[in-house]
This record gives C-alpha cells, sequence and structure tokens, in this order.
C-alpha cells in the first residue's frame, strides 16, 4: 500500500471515531442517576453532588460535613443504613 493511502484509511477511521462520539452525546443526568438515589446528610464538606441550600451552587459546594441539605448519589436502598455522626442518611433534606 502507498503512504498516501494508509494515511488515508487511518484518516477516515479518526473521522468516523469522532463521528460515533459526538452522536452519542454527554451522559444525561437520569443516565447518570440510574440505579441510585440521593442521600440527604452523607457527604462530606465540599463533596456533594447537588442541593447544598442557600448560598451555594451546586456539586462540590458543601459548608460542612454531613450537611442536611446537600445530598450525595449512592446505589438505590442504601441511604437509610448509612451511618454519619450526625445520624443516619435521608432520602429527604435534614434540618440542621
Amino acid at each position: 500500500m502507498h503512504r498516501r493511502t494508509v494515511n488515508a484509511a487511518l484518516a477516515g477511521s479518526l473521522l468516523a471515531a469522532l463521528s460515533a462520539v459526538s452522536l452519542a452525546g454527554p451522559a444525561s443526568a437520569e443516565d447518570k442517576m440510574a440505579g441510585k438515589e440521593k442521600c440527604y446528610g452523607v457527604a462530606l464538606k465540599g463533596q456533594n453532588d447537588c442541593a447544598a441550600g442557600p448560598g451555594t451552587t451546586c456539586a462540590g459546594t458543601s459548608k460542612v460535613d454531613y450537611q442536611g441539605n446537600a445530598w450525595k448519589a449512592v446505589p438505590k436502598g442504601t441511604c437509610s443504613a448509612m451511618k454519619t455522626p450526625k445520624g443516619m442518611g435521608s432520602l429527604g433534606a435534614i434540618k440542621s
């Protein structure tokens, strides 16, 4: 095979792979939460996945460990069994 033919074949393969990736697009929030549930009061400071209350924007913005209004995605069915120094995990926000 000529070098030009090999280069064209490689370029075509790369283009096809990039097209497939761009068509797939980023995973949706629903995909990321498949098989998981929101568990409040179990995240360490700055490690929450979202919902960290007034003055915060979302993921990674909890101000203290086990903040009651900040949640972490955990495998379904495990939240209420998670023990923290402040109590158990909760499927709803915990008043502090």
